[in-house]
């Protein structure tokens, strides 16, 4: 059970133990606990063990993606910031961040959302990582409806009050592979744990 790698320190492997034992029992896969237990490394909440939801094939259609040097698209630049240097170790994928695609917002619109939008047009196949902005979430899904157009990945895991749960569900009703947390809780810390244990998964498993 273990994530053996050049790329965890031993104090990560050590927190990994702990985190096996206090665990116990779950109903994840061995590929969905791997992320799971670098979520809650991340968090330190247990109850990530039961909001992390894989759509089918999920995880394979992402290591895929990330070996194939995908285009990474994150809302904000914590999860850029997050994910960089396990990045430049591996694939070395491009990695885009919406809010700096958008100096201004458009009417009616947040600065992420308007970027987010911006980088559909650019990278309609690109793997998606929203850890912060809801209202981003839910323009990507509404553009994936409009125009059938489907990233590699979505990592849906924004955190907060307003436009949550609503993104959540609707990210949920959308035919595409993806990696969500269902409830109010994430964020970038969340989703930049996902994108590293997917890109460790890539790499242990590169040929």
């Amino acid at each position: 059970m273990q994530e053996k790698s050049f790329l965890n320190h031993p104090i990560v492997e050590e927190s990994f133990s702990i985190i096996d034992q206090e665990v116990g029992q779950h109903n994840l896969s061995l590929l969905e606990y791997q992320i799971a237990r670098r979520v809650i490394h991340s968090t330190a909440d247990f109850e990530f063990i039961s909001l992390l939801k894989f759509s089918p094939n999920s995880i394979d259609i992402g290591i895929n993606a990330l070996k194939n040097k995908t285009p990474i698209i994150t809302d904000v630049t914590m999860v850029k910031q997050g994910i960089i240097n396990l990045v430049s170790k591996t694939f070395n994928n491009p990695i885009i961040t919406a809010i700096e695609k958008a100096p201004h917002a458009l009417l009616g619109k947040t600065r992420t959302e308007t970027g987010l939008l911006e980088c559909y047009q650019q990278y309609p196949q690109g793997i998606y990582v929203i850890g912060n902005a809801p209202t981003a979430l839910v323009a990507l899904c509404q553009q994936i409806k409009a125009k059938k157009l489907k990233p590699s990945l979505i990592i849906g895991v924004p955190v907060g009050f307003v436009s949550v749960l609503e993104s959540k569900k609707m990210l949920a009703q959308i035919d595409v592979p993806q990696i969500r947390v269902e409830g109010r809780k994430g964020g970038s810390s969340v989703a930049a744990a996902i994108i590293n244990a997917l890109l460790i998964l890539a790499w242990e498993n590169n040929p």
